[in-house]
């Protein structure tokens, strides 16, 4: 089964990779493996930052690229721009939010979450200007408020009624970054919502790029190096809360990994093999 991993070198015939050195690639689901060096990515060092290396399967790893390639290669936001982001207390909406803000330096941020709880931290912890709850039963009103004067680039994590409502919000050549369709999983044969606002994308030249993050994977390790370098300057905030690690052998993966459908974790559940 395909898998990314965080691995020890144990033996090494490849120039410039030692052992004992901890590197990315994708093993599998396997105790030992043998790896080309070209396939295998060294981590940055984190000495100094009260930050965990598992942090490299999530935050700093496949969920930030996710993020940092999504809001500045595909929707290509800039620092004239107002970004709105769903899912924004989520794994890969949080980086966004951050990257847009801190990073980008874009001209405004909103958020868009579910309850008040997220929708002040998405504020207070990660800085967006502003952040919609779209379980108030004001939220239609809320988000037409905060994107009054329209936007230039919404990144979506959640495609549904919230991708049809952000396509009435969106100024002329506005881009959309497709990241997600969360309101759409597990609907079990269920006929997914209509988009109804689809001549808005017509009239309005909007621009709407599906991605995932494999489809940048050569730039990975630089972009790594920018997020720890953004990470250790501030300008990104990861806390534990990010992620949930279980240590166990093999026999116990299954029970492991059915946490995520039973909200035994918080953040990105990392298994660590014992």
């Amino acid at each position: 089964m395909n898998a990314r991993g965080i691995c020890k070198i144990l033996q090494s015939r490849a120039d410039g990779w030692a052992e004992g050195e901890l590197v990315l690639a994708n093993p599998g689901w396997r105790e030992y493996a043998v790896m080309d060096a070209a396939k295998c990515q060294k981590i940055p060092s984190l000495e100094g930052m009260d930050v965990s290396v598992t942090q490299f399967l999530g935050a700093l790893g496949g969920t930030g690229l996710t993020a940092w390639f999504g809001i500045k290669e595909v929707a290509g936001a800039g620092k004239e721009d107002t970004v709105v982001v769903s899912g924004a207390a989520g794994a890969v909406g949080s980086m966004v939010v951050q990257i847009a803000k801190h990073i980008i330096g874009c001209k405004r941020v909103i958020g868009i979450a579910g309850g008040e709880e997220k929708c002040r931290w998405v504020k207070e912890h990660l800085g967006a200007d502003a952040c919609v709850d779209y379980k108030a039963s004001s939220f239609v009103d809320d988000l037409k408020k905060e994107t009054e004067g329209f936007v230039e680039v919404y990144f979506d994590n959640v495609g549904g009624e919230i991708l049809d409502l952000m396509l009435t919000r969106i100024k002329r050549h506005g881009r959309v970054a497709a990241c997600g369709a969360v309101a759409e999983y597990n609907k079990d044969g269920e006929r997914g919502y209509g988009i109804k606002n689809w001549f808005e994308v017509v009239s309005n030249r909007i621009e709407i790029k599906g991605f995932i993050m494999w489809d940048f994977l050569d730039k990975a390790a630089e972009a790594t190096k920018e997020m720890v370098k953004a990470t250790r300057e501030g300008k990104i905030k990861i806390d534990v809360d990010n992620e949930t690690v279980v240590e166990t052998g093999f026999e116990g993966v299954p029970e492991t990994w059915m946490k995520l459908f039973e909200g035994g974790n918080r953040g990105k559940l990392i298994t660590k093999l014992v």
